[in-house]
């Protein structure tokens, strides 16, 4: 080997190790001035267009504990006394031989008592208790219990709706009590949070949370029809009833009414928009001012149109109210409405919608088909009866 090449590797070395001493010097100096990067634990995070601005998700509202204490004191407990007429002639008849010559037989009337729900509503400087017709129907004396008051105070019906089974009380008090806000029961999803507040079985202010099930839900009970409901998974008891289904910010969005026996996480609300419809009604006039026509009818069906030899279209009149518009107009069972003010009639709700956006006093076209030819009577409505709504 030449003493060139021997050289040449020197060379070569010195200049690999002056190459490496400039490198370890140049880290040595990022590293006192912190110039490297720190080490991360675990893997490193990288920014994708999915993963960007993503919010956690909270499984319920984490204020409930403050927004039920804020709530809970318009919430009222309601206890009613109601007469009942009764016989007791025949068990005194029965056990007469076993009693003795003193005994008095009872009276012909008895009382039982009965608990509901209710809230504090605050409508033009006065406070109002809401809750359902059903909880004060026939009641003779209502009383009500609000938080922290020692003696029930007594109350007076306002204005009741069988119909929508809606009930407005008037405190005698004179004290300023705590009210609830109504919210907008058309703006709910379902999913939503939703908490009830009340007395199930008589206990005090009980609260129970759950999500909105489903909306608009057609219910019928004890021959009472409700045409849209609020249905909920959030515990309703017996006692629950005319208390209020709270959104989570604390707004009353519906009225609890009831619970289906067949099953469980089934309880029903009525819309707290229902409310808002009539309370001015309910609370001026003390019923709510609905115009009728006054007919019971039923949806026209493919059998019925081949028997009767005319279009599979309309609802069929079964019966008129004597005295109704109906009547007054000449309408009889068997008539056929197909129109009502130049639309479709496509069944008895949808008949029912055009005159609930009617007035009393307004008048109605309606189209009928009788014995095979097409006439038009023109039916003036006149204001709903009470006792209609409770016809089955």
């Amino acid at each position: 080997m030449s003493q060139n090449s021997g050289s040449g590797r020197v060379n070569k070395a010195l200049i690999l190790l002056i190459f490496l001493l400039l490198v370890a010097g140049t880290l040595y100096i990022m590293y006192m001035n912190n110039m490297l990067p720190q080490k991360a634990i675990g893997p490193a995070k990288v920014d994708t267009p999915a993963t960007q601005n993503t919010q956690t998700i909270v499984i319920g509202p984490s204020d409930i504990p403050q927004m039920v204490e804020k709530a809970s004191p318009a919430v009222v407990n309601i206890q009613t006394v109601v007469a009942t007429s009764g016989n007791y002639q025949d068990f005194y008849n029965y056990y007469a031989p076993f009693l003795g010559p003193d005994t008095a037989i009872p009276g012909d009337e008895y009382y039982s008592e009965a608990q509901g729900s209710g809230f504090i509503i605050s409508e033009k400087g006065q406070a109002y208790v809401i809750t359902n017709q059903h909880v004060i129907d026939g009641a003779s004396e209502i009383n009500v219990t609000i938080v922290n008051q020692k003696e029930p105070i007594k109350a007076t019906v306002v204005g009741e709706d069988y119909e929508s089974d809606l009930a407005v009380l008037k405190l005698e008090t004179g004290q300023s009590l705590q009210s609830l806000e109504m919210g907008d029961s058309d703006n709910i999803k379902v999913g939503e949070w939703v908490i009830a507040i009340g007395n199930p079985y008589g206990l005090d202010h009980t609260v129970t949370a759950g999500v909105i099930s489903a909306k608009g839900r057609p219910m019928e009970i004890e021959g009472r029809i409700y045409n849209n409901l609020i249905q909920t998974d959030a515990a309703i008891n017996p006692g629950n009833s005319g208390g209020p289904l709270l959104s989570a910010s604390g707004q009353v969005i519906g009225i609890n009414t009831m619970i289906t026996a067949e099953g469980q996480g089934l309880g029903f609300a009525i819309p707290i928009n229902t409310v808002k419809d009539v309370l001015g009604d309910l609370i001026e006039k003390g019923k709510v001012v609905r115009p009728y026509i006054g007919v019971w009818m039923r949806v026209m069906d493919a059998q019925t149109a081949t028997r009767m030899n005319v279009e599979n279209k309309g609802v069929i009149i079964q019966s008129v109210i004597a005295g109704s518009p109906a009547a007054k107009a000449g309408i009889t069972t068997g008539d056929i409405i197909v129109k009502a003010d130049g639309q479709d009639v496509e069944s008895p709700d949808s008949l029912q919608s055009m005159v609930k956006s009617k007035n009393v006093g307004d008048t109605m076209e309606l189209e009928i088909v009788r014995s095979g030819q097409t006439e038009t009577i023109k039916v003036v409505l006149e204001e709903k009866p009470a006792e209609t709504s409770r016809q089955p």
